[in-house]
């Protein structure tokens, strides 16, 4: 038995040991971790030593929603200030109303309540709600002209798809179209088609930007909207870029390259038209229809551009039927997206995200149209920055900022 033991003692070859070093480096590693958060749970527990308190109560209620019925008022409410926060009272055109409140009157912080409100709202007018806390906090919500919210039916469901269809894919198909003839094109003519897709990017990118902080102004501060719009950008970006760099190891041919950068064009455009998409939606919801269809021939014009541009890295490619098709999927079906959520769903803060990633795919692409020419103009020793790709950057801007005034005017 003694012989047994020895031959599994821990000096075995049988059961090797992590050598001395590397115990020290990993402990050395976790350490500094576990100190961290045994200070943070100190804090939690025993709090900083300080307990002198505000003698204003910080206190913040943000409507995110507002729903008409026939048997009153619904207002969906998030509480993003730093402490629970509890409904007392609420006053309707400088009249108390009762009100019923879920789950409970008392909102947690970054939780979320429904009022239900049943008051005689009439169709036309303005109403003006004042929800009190208990520490005599007003909050105000303003109902500018009251009608009946919109119910979700199948019917208003396939009638939003529809409207996307048309606002998305249709413009982008007709554009896609222009394919047979750009392929005519010398090198010199593709540059300036490449600098003509260029300039609508750029127009685009910051559209999207602004659209961005727009949603971002509208949704509640705790979530840092403006933030969103930023970072959504830059990770975006840099996705794409690390994409790219991957597909540009494996693609060996022109072929290859313009499949690619047309793909993300398409990517990039179709997250445009999502927000696109969330503006017509938008407009329908608050009953606006003259507005809305006003977006609808605005925004269908615009967008045929856009196919022009996502068909022109692909002159040098053999593109199928069935590829034309994933691009103008890829493009404008989000349009259908963005007209539901705005329709049904609305949220500023998701729609401010997906303006940033928006403007980060659209600026990546951007860069790579840009790096095209610069290779191409090395290749056959033209210059870069001649009259003709200014003359083609400059149009693209004109051509989207005009047919942006049928949609803003």
């Amino acid at each position: 038995m003694s012989q047994v033991q020895t031959g599994q003692s821990p000096q075995s070859p049988q059961s090797p040991q992590i050598p001395s070093g590397k115990a020290r480096m990993l402990l050395w590693g976790i350490l500094p971790v576990l100190l961290l958060i045994g200070i943070i749970t100190a804090i939690m527990i025993m709090g900083t030593g300080i307990d002198e308190k505000s003698p204003v109560p910080i206190e913040s209620l943000d409507v995110e929603k507002t729903v008409l019925t026939d048997s009153g008022i619904t207002l969906n409410v998030l509480n993003s200030g730093p402490q629970e926060l509890a409904i007392a009272q609420v006053m309707v055109d400088d009249a108390y109303w009762n009100f019923n409140i879920v789950p409970q009157s008392a909102i947690p912080r970054m939780g979320r309540a429904t009022i239900t409100i049943p008051y005689p709202w009439i169709e036309g007018d303005a109403h003006e709600i004042r929800m009190i806390s208990s520490e005599s906090t007003i909050f105000n919500q303003t109902i500018e002209v009251a009608f009946k919210t919109p119910e979700m039916s199948g019917e208003r469901f396939g009638k939003y798809a529809l409207i996307g269809l048309y606002v998305g894919v249709v413009p982008i198909v007709l554009g896609l179209m222009w394919f047979p003839f750009m392929r005519r094109f010398s090198v010199r003519g593709m540059h300036a088609v490449l600098a003509f897709t260029a300039g609508l990017l750029i127009f685009l990118v910051v559209d999207t930007f602004q659209e961005g902080f727009e949603f971002a102004a509208a949704a509640p501060s705790i979530f840092h909207g403006t933030g969103l719009v930023w970072f959504g950008a830059l990770l975006s970006f840099l996705l794409l870029a690390a994409i790219d760099q991957s597909n540009r190891r494996k693609a060996r041919n022109s072929d290859a390259e313009g499949r690619s950068l047309a793909y993300k064009l398409a990517t990039g455009i179709g997250l445009h038209n999502f927000g696109e998409g969330l503006a017509i939606g938008t407009a329908f919801a608050v009953g606006e229809a003259a507005l809305g269809t006003f977006l609808i021939i605005g925004f269908t014009l615009h967008n045929i551009t856009e196919g022009i541009g996502i068909a022109a890295p692909l002159t040098k490619a053999t593109p199928t039927w069935k590829t034309f098709a994933w691009l103008a999927l890829i493009g404008g079906g989000p349009a259908i997206l963005g007209v539901w959520s705005g329709g049904l769903i609305l949220n500023n803060t998701l729609a401010a995200l997906c303006f940033g990633i928006g403007a980060g795919a659209i600026a990546q692409v951007i860069y790579v149209i840009a790096r095209m020419i610069m290779k191409e103009s090395v290749k056959h020793q033209y210059s870069l920055f001649s009259w003709r790709n200014f003359s083609s950057v400059a149009l693209g801007i004109v051509v989207m900022y005009a047919t942006a005034l049928l949609v803003t005017a």
